[in-house]
């Protein structure tokens, strides 16, 4: 990251490339969508980026309508915010935030959520399909309210998520334990059925998995990790190769995030957890291997903050 670039340090640049973002073609007006009869209010009387409609009577800025609305950051702070989050890799704390951009704890902790509210799809469709795999698994972190520490994972918080095989992840924390009621209501709502699906022995994956073109799973009870299958000599050229038969790529995805939330963020409540996931996901869907790079990440990461509103109440803040 070049801390040198404008955008980190003139309210102008920052300014305009924020709305290069939300507004490639020119500025429109996000109370009724006016795109011609618009101008820009100039002077002192007027704070720096207001644009008047005359079609609804209103007036907006590039924060209007997204979850940097309302905010009194200077828009280089929030730029460094949203290239810090896209570009850390196992996540930055909010502590290390406040004092990295030089804002309060308080206003660090509300920008760290409302960046991970502009990671959020705004549209989640299903995940694999026709000739792809997806692997599926669960894991368990940190520690429910109230439950004291014991054998097992009892007392944890159940997460579970779906990996495409060379493309995006999805995450979910459930409040209760893992069963095939739940396992159900996850693939099928989250992933193709037309995908070959890859999990562990776990048996609330074996009903919802025989409705896939294909359930392989490994048998890790038995320190299985990866199958390869056999493959028929005389088959003629041009078959399809089966997929090699492991879940090593959910594990490594487990593998990030368990490191993030343990090193980086050490804490998170339950009412919290749901967001951190997204912050993960995101970057994971996004990441290097798919050809996403630090700076479009970030592109990305603030074109999703229009149309979305976090308050600090919303947020779980206290007055």
């Amino acid at each position: 990251m070049n801390l040198n670039d404008p955008i980190f340090h003139d309210e102008t640049k920052a300014r305009t490339y924020f709305e290069a973002i939300r507004w490639p073609n020119g500025p429109f007006c996000p109370h009724c969508g006016e795109t011609e009869k618009i101008y820009r209010l100039e002077g002192k009387s007027h704070r720096p980026g207001l644009i008047h409609c005359n079609s609804c009577n209103g007036s907006f800025t590039v924060t209007t309508g997204g979850v940097m609305e309302s905010s009194h950051i200077p828009l280089t702070k929030w730029a460094l915010g949203f290239r810090l989050y896209a570009a850390s890799k196992k996540g930055f704390s909010a502590h290390q935030l406040h004092r990295q951009i030089g804002i309060t704890y308080k206003s660090a902790w509300f920008m760290a959520h409302r960046i991970r509210e502009a990671m959020a799809p705004t549209k989640r469709g299903p995940i694999g399909g026709k000739n792809k795999i997806v692997e599926t698994d669960e894991t368990y972190i940190g520690r429910k309210e109230g439950r004291a520490k014991k054998q097992g994972f009892g007392h944890k918080h159940t997460v579970v998520a779906l990996v495409e095989r060379g493309g995006p992840m999805v995450s979910f924390h459930l409040k209760d334990n893992m069963d095939r009621k739940a396992a159900r209501e996850i693939l099928f709502r989250n992933a193709d059925l037309n995908s070959d699906l890859m999990t562990d022995e776990a048996p609330y994956y074996k009903k919802p998995g025989d409705h896939f073109k294909s359930h392989e799973f490994v048998t890790h009870s038995t320190g299985e990790y990866v199958r390869y299958p056999k493959i028929d000599k005389d088959a003629p050229e041009g078959t399809p190769v089966p997929p090699v038969i492991h879940t090593n790529t959910i594990e490594g995805a487990f593998s990030i995030f368990k490191r993030g939330m343990v090193g980086v963020y050490q804490h998170c409540g339950e009412q919290h957890l749901h967001r951190y996931l997204t912050e993960f996901d995101f970057r994971y869907s996004n990441r290097s291997k798919l050809g996403v790079d630090d700076t479009e990440r970030t592109q990305r990461a603030v074109k999703g903050a229009t149309g979305k509103r976090l308050t600090y109440h919303q947020a779980g803040g206290q007055a």
